[in-house]
This record gives structure tokens, C-alpha cells and sequence, in this order.
């Protein structure tokens, strides 16, 4: 007994060192956030209490951050992606589970392998083909949000699928249902634990791409918040106090959003093993 728990203290102090390791950026970002910028070159590290406390940082910069707008361009776009996403993968993996032939498992195999595949070896030739379509835009970039997506969220979903008994679907094929109706009345409200985590994980992603809608949007007005804190914080590169209280701003709601979705990702991918 007396072992396990020395290895057991050891284990917490080194979890604990390394915690304090990997949130150190973020306390330093978030304490000088609420400095003055004398406050900040004179210590980084300290509290920001006294003269050098200067919460209007955050007024400022949500002002020229042009926050509302930002936020409101990445949750259509992060939305309608996941959406869309959700829909054509759920759809395209329980097609490839059903259909038992060749060239199932080898269009399987082939969503599979695009994801080795590097998005620097193809980002060039796609932007181009693109600005060709007239796709530069919101609409372009949720069409390639569907494409970067789709083999992760297909591999998530054909090995749910799997677990789903098909005496179900014939069941319903049986009372007249048609296919479609098999997959949106049967199947899919069965994929529920796998659906959340699909949507959390494409949600995260989507929600900080920056390579992405840098490359395809080339309006203000669409920026979303990654994009537009970019050009802000590049705009007041010297100006710390207003940067750090930007980039502070910018990163509020994906956290807030990971606090209260962290628990279905490891529901849902343990409810899919044992289902």
C-alpha cells in the first residue's frame, strides 16, 4: 500500500507540474490582457493590480475587433458546415456498411487513405480550381469543409454503423418504408451518441481553421473570428495590452463551448464500442 501511494503522490505532482507547464501561456496571455501597456513591459508575470490594472482593454478591442461580426460569420459558416457534414457522412458511411461489394470496401479504403494525405500538398491547385468556379466565398468554403471532413466523420460513423443490427432496416423495409425512410426514421436517430461526437470534433475544428478561410475569403466582411484576429492582432502588433485582450476575446467561445460539450466526445465514442 504504502508503494502505491508514493507512486500514486509522485504521478500527481508530476500531472500537476505539467498542467502548470501547458496553462502557463494562457495565464500570461490572460493576466496582461488586463494591463496597461507600461504594466506589461515593466513584468510580465505579475498581477495586474493598482495603476497597471486597465480592464477597458477588453472595450476597446471588442469594438475593433468588429467582434459581433466575426462571431457571427464563423457560427454560420462552422453550422452549416457541421450540418452538412453530418448529413452526407451519416448518409455516404451507412451506404458503404449495407452495400457488400468491392467497390464499397475499396471507396472505404479510399476516404481512409485522403486522410494522410497533407492539406499543404493540395491547397494551392484547390484554391485555383476554385477562384475558376467563382467559389471564393462562404459557400466555397463550406463546400471544402465538407470535402477535408468527410473521411474522418465517414470512418467514425461506418464503425457505428456496423454495431446496428440490419434486422431493424429490413423491419421497416418490410412495412413499406423506402430507403430514405429507412435511413432518416431507422438509422439515423440510432447514431445520436456518434452524431455529437462527429459535430463536436468538426465544430472545434472548423471553428479555429485559420489556413482554410484565409486562402478562399478575401472580404472583411466574412472574416471569421481566427481570420480577423490575424489582421488585428497584426494591426496592433505594439499595441499588447489591446492584442492580448483581443486574443483573449477570440478564444472565450470555443472554450466555453469545449467546457459544455467535452463529455459527449468520450460518450459518444464509448456508447459506439459497446453498442
Amino acid at each position: 500500500m504504502g508503494r502505491k501511494n508514493n507512486k500514486r503522490t509522485i504521478l500527481s505532482v508530476v500531472a500537476i507540474i505539467l498542467s502548470a507547464i501547458f496553462l502557463s501561456p494562457l495565464f500570461i496571455v490572460l493576466t496582461n490582457s488586463f494591463k496597461t501597456r507600461k504594466g506589461i513591459f515593466l513584468d510580465v508575470l505579475s498581477l495586474p493590480f493598482g495603476e497597471f490594472f486597465n480592464p477597458i482593454n477588453y472595450v476597446i478591442a471588442f469594438e475593433r475587433l468588429n467582434f459581433l461580426n466575426a462571431f457571427k460569420n464563423s457560427m454560420l459558416i462552422t453550422v452549416i458546415s457541421v450540418v452538412v457534414i453530418i448529413i452526407f457522412t451519416s448518409s455516404a458511411a451507412w451506404m458503404l456498411v449495407r452495400t457488400k461489394s468491392k467497390m464499397s470496401t475499396f471507396i472505404f479504403f479510399m476516404f481512409a487513405g485522403a486522410m494522410l494525405i497533407p492539406f499543404q500538398s493540395v491547397m494551392l491547385p484547390l484554391v485555383r480550381w476554385m477562384g475558376i468556379l467563382g467559389f471564393l466565398n462562404p459557400r466555397g468554403l463550406i463546400f471544402m469543409y465538407l470535402g477535408f471532413g468527410s473521411s474522418l466523420s465517414i470512418i467514425l460513423y461506418h464503425g457505428f454503423i456496423k454495431n446496428i443490427p440490419k434486422e431493424l432496416e429490413e423491419a421497416a423495409t418490410i412495412d413499406g418504408c423506402n430507403k430514405f425512410q429507412v435511413f432518416w426514421y431507422i438509422v439515423f436517430p440510432l447514431l445520436k451518441p456518434i452524431t455529437m461526437t462527429v459535430a463536436i470534433l468538426n465544430s472545434m475544428w472548423i471553428w479555429n481553421d485559420f489556413l482554410l478561410p484565409q486562402l478562399v475569403i478575401n472580404r472583411a466582411e466574412w472574416h471569421t473570428i481566427p481570420l480577423r484576429m490575424f489582421f488585428f492582432f497584426g494591426q496592433f502588433a505594439k499595441e499588447w495590452d489591446l492584442g492580448l485582450a483581443g486574443l483573449t476575446i477570440s478564444m472565450i467561445p470555443i472554450i466555453v463551448f469545449y467546457i459544455f460539450a467535452q463529455r459527449y466526445i468520450v460518450k459518444g465514442l464509448m456508447e459506439g464500442s459497446i453498442k
